[in-house]
């Protein structure tokens, strides 16, 4: 399982100060578990994601993943190599050519465009790589930073629908941070809210109906009840 306990992040200031932008936060994730993170702007969301993926060692605490370490990570861009293919690009991050990639490139229609380069692209279907190249690697972890930030609502359910079903299909044990109380609402199975900064973990909240077939009035109950919290953690 992924066992996070973070007890202390701090920056240095241009100023050369010391400035706590994360405080406590501690939780675990099982295996094919999916859990969001949600929180105030600046509260510290993607330098938690930071600390998990091992891209910032410089925090007090102790994070151990799940084995094998295989880490698929999506960024809030896209971040693809442009003088490469989207072929060229997933094979680049470890991906093996065969029925795995296959079916997660039909998954995320993706088939039509594998010789194109990403400046030939949308941002609708440079995200989808994003996310294709995440899952490629097969991942005991997958770790989402707002990956439909900035996309149309029509165009990022299409996304969010297509996340759950690679999810589902691979039982990746999962931690998405977004801002968008519904998407978390209709990705996880529990909430993770953080205070505002130095963020600190004041809400570990489990989603009671099954995210795949909750009904409409719960999904609303639960999108109400995780704004108060939100509401709370930001006073």
């Amino acid at each position: 399982m992924l066992d996070v306990k973070v007890t202390r992040k701090a920056l240095r200031t241009a100023a050369g100060q010391r400035r706590t932008v994360l405080g406590e936060v501690a939780f675990g994730l099982k295996s094919g578990e999916v859990a969001a993170v949600l929180g105030p702007s600046g509260c510290g969301k993607t330098t938690l994601l930071r600390i998990i993926a091992g891209l910032d060692r410089d925090f007090e605490g102790d994070v151990t993943l799940p084995s094998p370490r295989k880490i698929g990570m999506v960024f809030q861009e896209p971040r693809l190599l442009p003088w490469r293919t989207v072929r060229q690009n997933l094979l680049l991050a470890g991906a093996e050519a065969g029925p795995v990639l296959d079916s997660i490139v039909a998954a995320l229609g993706l088939a039509a465009h594998l010789d194109h380069y990403p400046g030939e692209l949308s941002l609708g279907l440079a995200r989808r790589v994003a996310i294709a190249r995440a899952f490629a690697i097969s991942p005991t972890l997958l770790l989402l930073d707002e990956p439909f930030v900035s996309l149309d609502a029509a165009l990022a359910l299409r996304l969010r629908a297509e996340l759950v079903a690679l999810v589902e299909a691979q039982r990746t044990t999962t931690l998405i941070v977004t801002h968008d109380v519904e998407e978390a609402v209709a990705l996880a199975d529990r909430i993770i809210i953080l205070s505002s900064q130095p963020g600190q973990m004041v809400a570990d909240k489990f989603i009671e109906s099954p995210r795949l077939s909750m009904t409409p009035a719960a999904a609303a109950q639960a999108k109400i009840d995780i704004e108060a919290l939100i509401a709370g953690a930001s006073r």
